[in-house]
């Protein structure tokens, strides 16, 4: 389903989006210095896939991969992610733990 989809970083906004049909998916975030905060998870009700959130993420943090940025997940359903995909935890801060 994400795969068709573009992922756009609306950086006037502060926050990942990608278009599913008429809504909107976005996860919101704050950058400072070279950490990325990841802090809120939208998914709209109308998107009924069980691994479009996995794949939304995995897109999101691969385009911070790309840029070299540390992230820092404060959204518990981020952070959740994280905690499940070990590939994803090198991305975080020297001595931080999920």
């Amino acid at each position: 389903m994400v795969g068709a989809a573009e992922l756009i970083d609306n950086d006037f906004l502060r926050q990942f989006e990608i278009k599913i049909d008429d809504d909107l998916a976005k996860i919101e975030y704050s950058l400072q210095e070279r950490k990325i905060f990841l802090t809120k998870l939208i998914i709209p009700d109308s998107v009924k896939d069980e691994g479009f959130k996995k794949e939304f993420l995995s897109l999101v943090f691969e385009q911070i991969e790309s840029r070299n940025l540390s992230v820092m997940p404060t959204c518990p359903e981020i952070a959740k992610f994280v905690r499940g995909n070990r590939k994803y935890k090198r991305m975080l801060p020297v001595g931080v733990r999920i």
